[in-house]
C-alpha cells in the first residue's frame, strides 16, 4: 500500500524528458511554492516559496550591510513627469507600465506609474538631499515588488508583480561607481554558488541587451537543465546621465560644483525558477541545503510502538540546538507518503528511527539528491548531518557545474551554431565583431540571443562568427527564459 502511494504522488509530476516546461509547473504547484491567483499573471507565494525567498533575502542582506549598504523603502507610485525625465529609460519601460489614473472616484490631475523600478524616485530624492562631496557615497537598497505588465507569464520566472532586491547608490566619481557595479555582480555571483549551487558565466550585456538608460550592464547567466541561460541578477553602471537629468550635483573638496555617478543592480525571486530547473528532477524539488527552509526532516518509523516518537523529538531538539534547520513529521500518513511527500519538496535530508534503530543506538539518513542512505550511531548526530549538508551542496554544484561545461561549445560559423542549437543546445561562444546587425542575425537565422561578453575572455579566432570581419571579442549565445 506504502508503494502505491508513493508512485502516486511521484505520477503527479510530468517527466522532464517528456515535456520540460509542464514538468516545471507541476513542481512549481505541487511541491506549494506558488500557486494562481484571480489577477492574470499575478501570483500567490505560499509558505514554502516564500520561505525559500526569505532565506535567499537573508543570505544577500548580510552580504549587502557587510559591505556598507542600508535598506530604504520608496514610494509604490511614480509622477508621469518624473518617469519622463530619463528618455532612454522610459522609452525601455514604457510598454511594461501600469498606470493609475482614479484616486478613489476622482481623476488624478496627472497619472501615476505604478513602479516597475525605482531609479527615477531615488533620483528625486537625491536631489533635495545631495549637496556637498561628504554627503556621498549614497549606499541604498530596499526589498519590494514591482509592475511590469508582461504580456505571458509563468511560475517565479515571469510575473507582473513580482519580488525582489533593487540596489540604488550613488558616488563621486564614475571610478567608485563602477568599482560598485562590479563588487555587486560578485555578491550575487557568491550567492549563486556558494548558497544555491548554480554555477555562473559572469560577463558583460551587450549595448542592444543592457538595462534602458544603462551604460554598462554586468550580468551572471546560469544554465538550466534543459539547457536554456536563466539572467539571474544584473549590476548597471549609470555614468552621470540619470543625475544629470534629475538636476543632483554636489560640491566637491575644490568647492567645485560636480555631477556624482549613480549604480543600480538587482536580485529577483525568478532565482528560486532557477533553483528549481537547476537541481529538480523526475522526483519533484531538490533544495540546495544553505537556502532549504527545513534541511533535516526527522521521521518516527512504527511511532506506535513505545518510545519512538519520543526518540524522534530528542533528535529534533538536537538538530535545532546545533544550529540545523529540522522539523518532524508525527502525523499518521504512511512511511510511503512522507518518503514521497519530502521528495517532492526536496528537502536535503530525512532522519528516520524506528525500534530497531533504537537498539542499535543508531538512526537512518537519508539523502534527496543520490537517494543513498546510511546508518548513523545516535552520538555522531549533528557531526554527520552537518557533514552530510556540505556533501548535498558539493554534489549538486559539481553536477550543474558539469552540465554547464558539458554543453558549453566553441562555434566558429553561424552553421556551426545553427547545428549545435538544434542537436543539443546549450551556449554557444564564439568571437564577435560586436556589430549589432549580427547580433540580429545569429537572433533570426540560429533563435539565440547574446547572454554576455565574459569576463574570461578565450581567443576562439580572429573573425566574427557571423559576419567574418576582424572581431575582438568572444560572446556567449543560447535560447534564454
Amino acid at each position: 500500500m506504502a508503494k502505491d502511494q508513493n508512485k502516486k504522488q511521484v505520477e503527479q509530476i510530468t517527466d522532464m524528458e517528456v515535456d520540460f516546461a509542464q514538468w516545471y509547473t507541476d513542481v512549481c504547484t505541487k511541491a506549494e511554492l506558488i500557486d494562481y491567483s484571480s489577477v492574470k499573471g499575478m501570483f500567490i507565494y505560499r509558505p514554502y516559496g516564500y520561505a525559500i525567498w526569505e532565506n535567499i533575502q537573508r543570505e544577500l542582506d548580510q552580504r549587502f550591510k557587510a559591505t556598507g549598504h542600508t535598506n530604504v523603502a520608496m514610494p509604490l507610485l511614480i509622477p508621469e513627469s518624473l518617469l519622463q525625465k530619463e528618455k532612454d529609460h522610459v522609452e525601455g519601460f514604457a510598454p511594461e507600465c501600469a498606470w493609475v489614473t482614479l484616486g478613489g472616484s476622482e481623476k488624478l490631475e496627472e497619472k501615476l506609474c505604478i513602479r516597475p523600478t525605482s531609479e527615477t524616485l531615488f533620483c528625486d530624492h537625491w536631489s533635495r538631499i545631495v549637496h556637498s562631496w561628504r554627503d556621498l557615497p549614497l549606499l541604498y537598497n530596499q526589498w519590494c515588488s514591482v509592475l511590469r505588465w508582461e504580456k505571458t507569464s509563468r511560475p517565479f520566472l515571469r510575473h507582473r508583480e513580482f519580488l525582489w532586491q533593487e540596489g540604488h547608490t550613488l558616488h563621486a566619481t564614475a571610478e567608485e561607481a563602477i568599482a560598485e557595479t562590479e563588487q555587486m555582480l560578485e555578491i550575487y555571483a557568491d550567492v549563486c554558488e556558494n548558497i544555491l549551487a548554480m554555477p555562473v558565466v559572469k560577463g558583460l550585456k551587450t549595448d542592444k541587451e543592457k538595462f534602458a538608460g544603462a551604460e554598462r550592464t554586468y550580468t551572471i547567466e546560469c544554465m538550466m537543465h534543459d539547457r536554456k541561460a536563466l539572467q539571474s541578477g544584473t549590476s548597471h553602471y549609470f555614468g552621470d546621465g540619470f543625475a544629470k537629468a534629475f538636476d543632483i550635483a554636489y560640491t566637491d573638496k575644490n568647492n567645485k560644483l560636480t555631477t556624482p555617478h549613480e549604480t543600480s543592480w538587482g536580485l529577483s525571486t525568478r532565482t528560486i525558477g532557477g533553483i528549481i530547473m537547476t537541481h529538480g528532477d523526475n522526483r519533484g524539488l531538490v533544495l540546495p541545503p544553505r537556502i532549504a527552509p527545513t534541511q533535516a526532516m526527522v521521521i518516527p518509523v512504527a511511532m506506535h510502538k513505545e518510545g519512538v516518537l519520543d526518540a524522534a523529538n530528542t533528535l529534533l531538539e538536537r538538530l535545532k540546538a546545533a544550529g540545523i534547520r529540522a522539523g518532524i513529521d508525527d502525523s499518521d500518513q504512511s512511511m510511503g507518503w512522507k518518503a514521497a511527500e519530502y521528495e517532492m519538496k526536496g528537502i536535503p535530508l530525512r532522519v528516520e528511527i524506528g525500534p530497531k534503530d533504537m537498539e542499535k543506538d543508531q538512526c537512518c539518513i537519508c539523502r534527496r539528491d543520490t537517494g543513498e542512505k546510511v546508518f548513523v550511531p545516535l552520538d555522531q548526530l549533528e557531526g554527520t548531518v552537518k557533514t552530510l549538508l556540505d556533501d548535498i551542496h558539493d554534489y549538486l554544484y559539481a553536477k550543474a557545474k558539469k552540465n554547464l561545461e558539458d554543453h558549453t561549445r566553441a562555434c566558429h560559423t553561424l552553421e556551426e551554431v545553427k547545428t549545435f542549437m538544434e542537436t543539443e543546445g546549450g551556449f554557444a561562444k564564439t568571437m564577435w565583431c560586436g556589430d549589432v546587425a549580427c547580433e540580429l542575425k545569429m537572433k533570426e537565422e540560429a533563435g539565440v540571443s547574446s547572454r554576455c561578453i565574459p569576463f574570461a575572455q578565450e581567443h576562439l579566432g580572429d573573425t566574427c562568427v557571423c559576419c567574418g570581419r576582424p572581431a575582438h571579442k568572444m560572446i556567449y549565445w543560447g535560447v534564454a527564459y
